[in-house]
């Protein structure tokens, strides 16, 4: 019947109808990816530009009078305000577990890290650093000479302080002013003591009543001792002097003696320091001091 379409003809119509439905999508698709690549182009591109116009990142100044609306459809207004979110958060954070680590090893102990990968020097394990009494106006001292004892020089000073001040004792003990070895091993020793002897002026008045010109002389020594539990008589360590002229006129005379060595100590060791002329001496805590420490 001519009424009717054939199937060849029908199939034809069919197979030409989804050809023209893919290439319609084809093209809206090339056509869609070709607009939203140009919008991320301009983005982009107005991206860069305010970055460039605002390079210290702070909210555009022209909107700053604006109304929260049109500061919110500003494409650079936008931009600004993520890039600061994005730093703030980054510093916040980085703020944040720079403080948490450093808490954590201040309550653990753990020393500071001082560069990348390097940490502080380990505290020695044993020592300590014994001041003199400031409330002391004489030192506390014990005149060999007195006692008609030999066996060390000088006068002992039995009055130090170890826990207050800049003072300290660590894993060692102070005891009649003598420090305790605990343990084994190579020391460093160091002590000062600090004089203040006073004017002469007795002495310049009778000097100038025989027209003699020579000024006396004062010498100070300062001893460092080392006393065993094995042998009785304590074992000088080092020792330190100078002579100082008494001074003229109305103000003191001021002097230290400073040294310091290590020396090999045993367990129930003590050190102890004397000097001479213990009655000038000035008990300062940061002029008159003596310590040890282990160093291997």
């Amino acid at each position: 019947m001519a009424g009717f379409l054939s199937p060849q003809y029908l199939g034809f119509i069919i197979l030409a109808a989804l050809l023209l439905q893919t290439i319609a999508v084809a093209v809206s698709f090339v056509y869609f990816n070709n607009v939203l690549n140009t919008m991320k182009e301009n983005f982009a591109r107005s991206s860069v530009s305010c970055l460039m116009n605002a390079a210290d990142l702070r909210p555009m100044v022209g909107l700053k009078d604006s109304t929260e609306e049109q500061k919110k459809s500003d494409p650079c207004w936008q931009v600004t305000q993520q890039l600061h979110y994005r730093i703030e958060k980054t510093m916040a954070d980085t703020l944040k577990g720079g403080i948490s680590t450093a808490l954590r090893n201040r309550l653990t102990g753990v020393p500071p890290i001082l560069n990348s990968g390097v940490r502080g020097p380990p505290l020695p394990k044993v020592a300590a650093h014994v001041t003199g009494i400031v409330s002391s106006q004489e030192p506390s001292a014990t005149d060999n000479s007195q006692s008609g004892n030999n066996r060390y020089l000088g006068e002992r000073i039995a009055a130090w302080e170890g826990q207050r001040g800049l003072s300290f004792l660590q894993n060692t003990e102070l005891k009649g002013g003598e420090l305790l070895v605990p343990q084994a091993g190579l020391y460093y020793i160091y002590a000062q003591t600090y004089f203040r002897l006073p004017p002469a002026e007795e002495t310049m008045g009778e000097s100038e009543e025989k027209g003699e010109e020579e000024e006396e002389e004062a010498q100070l020594v300062q001893y460092i001792y080392k006393k065993m539990s094995s042998y009785p008589v304590p074992i000088l360590l080092m020792k330190s002097s100078r002579r100082a002229c008494w001074p003229r006129g109305q103000e003191p005379g001021l002097f230290s003696l400073h040294q310091g060595g290590t020396a090999r100590l045993q367990p129930a060791d003590r050190l102890f320091i004397t000097v001479s002329n213990a009655s000038t001496m000035e008990m300062d805590g940061r002029a008159s001091y003596f310590g040890a420490f282990l160093v291997g």
